[in-house]
């Protein structure tokens, strides 16, 4: 992970130098502010590869800047890290379906937190640096903006294009109709999430043409993900 550019939200001056120390021990750029306003700036400028985020910071909280940082399109995709001293499983459940990729509970293990951000970066982070992304027997050229199922050429529309490619850089998680808006729509108010309904069965119907086996799972009362269980 060397020269990957981390975004660290952390108030407690004591905590964020720990953070900062093991962080930039292990490769990365650190760049790092107590306030929300600020993070919201300066993830324009850094453009982070990775952000690790306080829910309780000062100014804007941690959970709104990760809600909207999921509503603009430029950051949609960045993983975000939530640290935080509340550990009911209603604050995780909450964090989650705000947009976090992983949740971390105070106290913690810099070493863990190191290593965790690591797992999230390999999840994430390679399949939106290239132009090739491919799962099961579906290959997507972004840069050429061609898909194929099993070697034949299949014809989306840009809609289904879009959201066919936020499933493959994130294959077999499963994000609810709200996320996919945000991610895929940048959350347009005029779009209703039965729209998403209509465009996966649209993108299904495509993808799934001359009976080949269905690769996107429906989640009753959660959404929709690219599995090959499905």
């Amino acid at each position: 992970m060397a020269n990957a550019r981390l975004l660290l939200v952390e108030d407690d001056r004591a905590l964020a130098d720990l953070v900062t120390f093991h962080f930039e021990r292990s490769g990365y750029d650190v760049t790092r502010t107590g306030d929300g306003e600020e993070a919201l700036i300066l993830v324009d400028e850094v453009k982070p590869d990775v952000i690790l985020l306080d829910w309780m910071i000062e100014g804007i909280s941690g959970i709104e800047v990760c809600r909207r940082l999921r509503r603009r399109s430029t950051t949609a995709n960045v993983p975000i890290m939530l640290l935080t001293a509340r550990g009911e499983e209603s604050d995780r459940i909450r964090g989650f379906e705000t947009g976090a990729d992983d949740y971390v509970t105070k106290p913690f293990s810099p070493r863990e937190l190191v290593a965790r951000v690591g797992a999230v970066m390999r999840r994430v982070r390679p399949a939106l640096a290239g132009e090739r992304l491919a799962y099961a027997d579906i290959e997507m050229d972004t840069a050429a903006h061609r898909v194929r199922r099993g070697g034949e050429l299949i014809n989306l529309g840009p809609t289904e294009f879009r959201l066919l490619r936020h499933f493959l850089e994130h294959p077999g998680r499963v994000f609810s109709r709200e996320r996919l808006l945000d991610a895929v729509w940048s959350h347009d108010p005029d779009i209703d999430v039965r729209t998403v309904d209509v465009h996966v069965r649209r993108l299904r119907q495509a993808i799934n043409a001359g009976d080949r086996p269905d690769l996107i799972r429906t989640v009753r009362s959660a959404g929709y993900s690219l599995d090959q269980e499905a």
